[in-house]
């Protein structure tokens, strides 16, 4: 189920008592993109958790920036196959691709219960016109977006099962860290092992013998969906690589 705010309600989320600008991992914004981001924001979403928002082969009037919950891109073969592609979090920005290029060419799930912003489409030249530090940042999160998939191509044709395994858990656990959600080395994963097969591009029975090895190594603990980060090293040392801290990173 999928049903907007709007205004009149008095459950809209002020720009400025946004609780993504409190956010050490956010910049912030000057006096004049905060009023100009007032002015672009048209609606809150709330979107169940297994709703899908954004459907490919579909055209999108909007663009939305994630303020709570998680989501996740996917496409989907013609024999029901599905391959996730990455992950949405909080202060991530969706449906970009259908807004610029007129048709979706992936779907958005809800993965949890989703809170998002709206900004209609057809007031992103304003933006460009109006606002070129907004503007970039728009630039700089489709860049981001591009990074993520590269990742995900590496891990798909060159890493291990093990490796691309233990390299995504080490990916998400970083970004829900960026996102305020870890306590204590610890975080309610809501994705299933499902969920991860068809990111990882495995079956749910390999995805699941991996799973096991993993958790042999020490590096981490897993049960009833509750992540436990044990020993980051460890488990950066199976993955092959880190994931990099960010500094403040833009969002609308």
């Amino acid at each position: 189920m999928i049903v907007g705010n709007g205004r009149p309600n008095g459950q809209y989320t002020p720009c400025e008592m946004c609780p993504l600008r409190k956010r050490p991992s956010l910049r912030e914004f000057t006096p004049d993109e905060l009023g100009f981001v007032k002015e672009f924001k048209a609606d809150e979403l709330h979107v169940e958790a297994g709703a899908s928002f954004l459907q490919q082969g579909t055209a999108n009037q909007h663009l939305y920036t994630v303020l709570s919950g998680w989501a996740f891109r996917y496409k989907m073969l013609d024999d029901g196959r599905r391959q996730i592609l990455n992950y949405a979090l909080p202060a991530d920005m969706v449906g970009l691709q259908g807004t610029l290029m007129h048709e979706m060419e992936h779907s958005v799930e809800a993965l949890t219960p989703l809170t998002l912003c709206v900004f209609p489409r057809n007031k992103l030249y304003d933006l460009y016109s109006r606002c070129p530090s907004l503007a970039f940042d728009i630039t700089w999160l489709a860049a981001r977006e591009e990074q993520l998939i590269d990742e995900q191509l590496v891990s798909l044709g060159r890493r291990s099962a093990l490796e691309r395994t233990a390299f995504l858990l080490l990916h998400l656990f970083a970004r829900a860290e960026e996102a305020g959600m870890v306590k204590n080395g610890t975080i309610a994963f809501p994705f299933t092992q499902q969920h991860l097969a068809d990111t990882l591009g495995m079956s749910l029975v390999h995805t699941n013998k991996t799973l096991k090895r993993l958790l042999q190594s020490k590096a981490i603990r897993w049960k009833d969906r509750l992540f436990e980060m044990v020993n980051r090293p460890a488990l950066v040392a199976i993955a092959g690589d880190d994931v990099s801290p960010r500094t403040p990173r833009p969002f609308i």
